[in-house]
């Protein structure tokens, strides 16, 4: 068959301009951005993504998925991906041909989790707490036998029993998941696709003034010193979980009293401000340290603290707080400072938020007038401590 071919940069406009072949023949066209990505056009008009590329010196075609099923990013992405398998020295195509037999739900996940996941998600060990928590119970389970109805019968029991923001996070995950069975050469039909989420209301919820007495009360009362001090750390810094567990002596800076860490969720680092009370603490666990961690464990694999539950439970029971979770300890920080007086920007600063908004005014500015913040937020609230104490 003959074949044409023509470099385009690929936009929806120039796909959408793109005309049938000639009878009997296939077009190729080819963008200009990603090695390799190209659209074969048959005399129908039907637009298929592909990657053209000689591996071990001979000619492979990889297709990807049709457009506009798949978008131009999306396709663009699958592109870079397969580049790089190639680097590798795998054959896509073969990999392709190992996915069109009948998968199990883990061994999809397996290679979600390795292919996909790792290389691209900061965030990927969420996806690995998400699956054994809600999904690993049908592990053996053929793709083939997932439906819509199992989907949303799944969906809204999860909902019902953790939430709707846990049943929403758990249908993303298996929608992203045989997506990529499907990109993967999987000749299926994505069972999650198109099922309607529940409404999420934003979380407003932080320790208020007659409770941060009795939170600091049930900390003091903490028979494990270790956790008690992660509790209070995540406190007084504002910071993510993940990032307080994985805090190490090499990112602090007693002289400047800075944490910094060195990468974060959205991908940049951040330097935290530490107040007076954030840093006796860790100048007091500091004297006792045993490895490179803040909050080392003797039990864990990494070395450190890795799952706060038990013990944060214990903290809200003897606390009597209900409905208070640990990244509620982050809102609390930013809502005593929005009390003190910090505009938007400097609380932004302080948890490390990234928006297109304020990214030009945090450029700008200096650590100072969040360290005052930070300050002023920290005595409000152990002063609401001490008023109880006293």
């Amino acid at each position: 068959m003959n074949k044409i071919e023509t470099k385009i940069n690929f936009t929806k406009r120039a796909l959408e301009c793109i005309a049938p072949s000639p009878k009997g023949k296939r077009t190729y066209y080819y963008d200009t951005k990603v090695r390799g990505l190209g659209v074969s056009v048959t005399d129908k008009g039907t637009l298929t993504f592909i990657v053209y590329r000689k591996i071990s010196g001979r000619p492979e075609r990889i297709t990807l998925g049709r457009y506009p099923d798949l978008s131009i990013e999306q396709a663009r992405r699958l592109a870079a991906e397969t580049n790089a398998q190639i680097a590798q020295g795998k054959n896509p195509n073969n990999e392709k041909s190992k996915l069109k037999e009948e998968l199990t739900l883990a061994e999809l996940f397996n290679h979600y989790i390795e292919r996909h996941a790792k290389p691209h998600k900061k965030s990927w060990q969420s996806d690995v707490d998400q699956y054994r928590l809600y999904l690993s119970g049908m592990n053996k389970r053929k793709l083939s036998s997932f439906n819509r109805t199992d989907i949303e019968s799944l969906h809204i029991k999860v909902g019902k029993n953790h939430g709707h923001y846990a049943a929403n996070r758990m249908l993303a995950l298996l929608a992203v998941m045989f997506n990529k069975a499907i990109d993967w050469g999987w000749q299926g039909t994505n069972p999650a696709m198109g099922l309607k989420k529940f409404s999420e209301k934003s979380r407003e919820r932080f320790l208020q003034g007659d409770e941060l007495p009795r939170f600091f009360t049930a900390l003091d009362a903490e028979p494990n010193v270790s956790l008690a001090d992660f509790f209070r750390i995540s406190l007084l810094t504002g910071a993510r979980r993940n990032n307080v567990l994985c805090m190490r002596w090499q990112d602090i800076n007693f002289h400047q009293a800075t944490w910094k860490i060195p990468e974060t969720k959205n991908g940049m680092s951040h330097l935290i401000p530490l107040s007076h009370q954030a840093l006796s603490i860790l100048q007091e666990r500091y004297e006792a340290k045993h490895n490179e961690w803040v909050f080392p464990s003797q039990t864990s694999k990494s070395g450190h603290l890795e799952e706060p539950k038990s013990a944060w439970k214990r903290i809200l029971q003897r606390a009597n707080l209900e409905d208070l979770r640990l990244h509620d300890l982050r809102r609390t920080l930013g809502s005593w400072q929005a009390a003190t007086g910090a505009n938007s920007y400097i609380i932004g600063k302080s948890l490390g938020h990234k928006t297109q908004q304020a990214t030009a005014i945090y450029a700008r500015l200096n650590i100072d007038p969040v360290r005052e913040s930070v300050e002023k937020a920290t005595q409000a609230m152990f002063a609401k401590h001490t008023e109880i104490r006293t």
